[in-house]
């Protein structure tokens, strides 16, 4: 990352109330790293924790759990608890879609379709609901793991 990022980053965390730490600074660069390079953006604390720890980074996962949790609160990270069981978190960049999930591996997918938007409109408005939020979770087998089942 580069210097302008990790000021700003320090800036945009000071301005939520939140002390520009070490552990908060870099747990955010993950996060944006992989919402930047597409790569899978879901991840458990215990994930953050293991990427830091082979990144060689002196952190405990008491640490970790209290910066997502600071994180959510302040609005930075969105916290997922999908039927798997394990709290997920990404980045909110503000831009609304669902989630296609894994039930054998818990890869998440995340989609945006615009007739399934409308439908769910129709539907509240249906039933004289005026529609404020909505998250979508699909479970199913993903390509992979139904390839490794036939074998």
């Amino acid at each position: 990352m580069q210097h302008k990022e990790i000021a700003d980053n320090a800036k945009n965390l000071k301005e939520l109330g939140l002390k520009a730490t070490g552990p908060r600074l870099k747990i955010l660069e993950m996060f944006q790293k992989k919402t930047s390079n597409g790569t899978d953006r879901h991840m458990s604390a215990e994930e953050v924790y293991k990427e830091l720890v082979d990144a060689g980074e002196d952190v405990g996962l008491a640490t970790v759990y209290r910066v997502l949790a600071q994180f959510a609160s302040a609005g930075i990270l969105i916290r997922r608890n999908f039927e798997h069981g394990t709290a997920l978190f990404e980045l909110d960049d503000g831009h609304h879609h669902d989630h296609l999930i894994c039930v054998m591996c818990g890869k998440v997918v995340e989609f945006i379709d615009e007739e399934v938007e409308k439908r769910q409109f129709e539907i509240a408005q249906k039933h004289g609901y005026s529609l404020v939020d909505h998250s979508m979770a699909l479970y199913g087998v993903c390509p992979a793991c139904r390839d490794k089942n036939k074998k």
